[in-house]
């Protein structure tokens, strides 16, 4: 190749990048919210977790009505609400996320305080309800599902986003299913004795 004809492919590869670029749209950062360390916190150290109220839950190390950590709830607007101060006996010092269990309730842990100052495991009620979760989240037609919740034992009913499917109560804790012929992507929702619960997230067929 001449060093002529080089040079214009070198130079339609820069135009082809450089519109490129400008194509590109721009990027919006905003900040939700701001810890004053007093009234909610300091230090949040994990990434928040979005749970089946739609709102936002974490943790942070410091900060708070007893300077030991707090557990907080954030829409996704920004309004923050604290929903624990830890003193100390109760644990202080968290440097992990929280889990939330299909009964509704949160679990996490703390690195130090409690009575031997080693830390605690604790759980934390924020009023919301029981669901199931469906492992995996995903499938074919024909797929092998469980359901995975609390006091599953007596289930009438197992649709996936309206479409029924046949199952199997292996415990009170879990059930087996496939996805069945016609289903679409949505909710499960499992009946029981003590009434209906839906998925955390929505199964997706695949095709």
């Amino acid at each position: 190749m001449d060093k002529l004809n080089w040079g214009k492919r070198a130079y339609s590869v820069f135009l082809l990048c450089a519109t490129t670029a400008i194509a590109l749209q721009a990027q919006t950062f905003t900040t939700v919210h701001t810890f004053d360390y007093t009234a909610d916190g300091a230090y949040p150290v994990v990434a928040l977790v979005q749970v089946t109220d739609g709102n936002l839950y974490a943790t942070t190390s410091y900060g708070g009505a007893g300077g030991l950590g707090t557990v907080f709830k954030i829409t996704p607007s920004g309004t923050l609400r604290t929903l624990h101060s830890f003193d100390g006996t109760d644990g202080q010092e968290i440097y992990a996320g929280l889990v939330q269990d299909t009964n509704g309730t949160f679990y996490g842990t703390t690195r130090l305080g409690g009575a031997h100052s080693y830390g605690t495991v604790f759980s934390l009620s924020a009023g919301l309800g029981p669901f199931v979760e469906t492992q995996p989240t995903s499938g074919n037609v024909g797929a092998a599902v469980k359901i995975l919740g609390t006091n599953l034992t007596g289930a009438t009913s197992v649709t996936f986003n309206g479409t029924a499917a046949v199952f199997k109560v292996v415990s009170s804790s879990e059930i087996t299913t496939t996805v069945p012929a016609g289903a679409t992507t949505g909710k499960v929702k499992v009946v029981t004795p003590h009434g209906t619960l839906s998925s955390n997230v929505p199964f997706r067929v695949l095709p």
